[in-house]
């Protein structure tokens, strides 16, 4: 039994070493400088980091049970050769259901990090469109000190603001729906007539 038991020790430390790798891939890949792209990756590091102690925590907790395992096993085969059986027996069942639990645990502590990647994915993809829209709003002749404020959620963008005229309504709403990745633009922008056009 204590091969077994070392076996799956090694085992379920590989599993805990592949998944640990893998969270660190995942965080290394979101993180971004500055602004809300650094904000996604903090929050990529810390879904990482509590999945590496979650991961650490059930190692930990599943050598010790295996260590409580072993030696119960040693005392009672001390005792009797009958009940030193029973006990190897249910010392394997306490140590596969040990290791069970300790996949469980990993596997959702994966699934949290990659959900929380696809989410702050999304943000990511958010923020960069913004920027671009904004870029493109501040690089414009007529347009460069227009008060417009710009908001994406999963690709649909929102222009706010009061401009001078119409037509500088529809040149922004052409310039943002432009755009790399811009699924659709919500206008909310309105215009006076009493300030002559820039155009």
């Amino acid at each position: 039994m204590s091969t077994q038991s070392e076996y799956l020790y090694k085992l379920f430390t590989s599993k805990l070493f592949a998944m640990a790798c893998l969270s660190a891939a995942i965080g290394l890949g979101a993180c971004q400088p500055e602004g809300p792209a650094e904000k996604a990756g903090q929050k990529v590091d810390k879904a990482v980091e509590n999945a590496a102690q979650l991961s650490e925590q059930s190692a930990e907790k599943a050598a010790q049970k295996i260590e409580v395992a072993k030696e119960s096993v040693a005392q009672q085969a001390e005792q009797s050769a009958d009940t030193s059986n029973d006990a190897l027996e249910k010392a394997g069942k306490q140590i596969d259901q040990a290791i069970n639990n300790s996949e469980r645990r990993l596997e959702a502590a994966k699934d949290k990090v990659v959900d929380s990647t696809k989410a702050t994915g999304q943000f990511f993809d958010d923020s960069v469109i913004t920027a671009k829209a904004k870029t493109a709003l501040l690089n414009d002749e007529f347009l460069k000190l227009a008060p417009i404020e710009v908001s994406t959620v999963s690709g649909a963008v929102t222009l706010r603001g009061t401009l001078d005229s119409e037509q500088l309504v529809g040149r922004a709403i052409g310039l943002v729906s432009g755009q790399e990745h811009v699924k659709s633009v919500q206008n909310e922008l309105s215009f006076t007539t009493n300030h002559p056009s820039k155009q």
